[in-house]
């Protein structure tokens, strides 16, 4: 498994477009087979802020989720929306075990 965290700043005016966006996205995600999960995050005490939870089933199952249709339109819908560029830090599953999340 590689786990994404995805962190995002958003405009203030535009929160609730980039949340409309991002729910349309994850649940598109979600039903690609190479995505174990896709779980988007809002911080309670700063709601310009985002973060994405990506588990993917490999590196591969990464490269085809950007070659997909509705990233793309994700990303082109969202990339004004930005306060700041989106960053992206892997990481690796210490526990539970990988078998335990199918």
């Amino acid at each position: 498994m590689v786990i994404v965290h995805v962190y995002i700043h958003v405009k203030a005016e535009d929160i609730q477009p980039f949340r409309d966006a991002t729910v349309v996205n994850a649940g598109k995600s979600i039903q690609e087979p190479g995505i174990a999960r896709f779980d988007v995050v809002q911080q309670q005490d700063d709601p310009e802020r985002f973060i994405l939870v990506e588990v993917y089933r490999s590196e591969a199952d990464i490269a085809k989720h950007k070659e997909t249709q509705h990233y793309e339109v994700w990303r082109g819908t969202v990339a004004e929306m930005m306060a700041e560029p989106r960053r992206g830090v892997k990481f690796t599953n210490v526990f539970p075990a990988d078998e335990g999340w199918d």
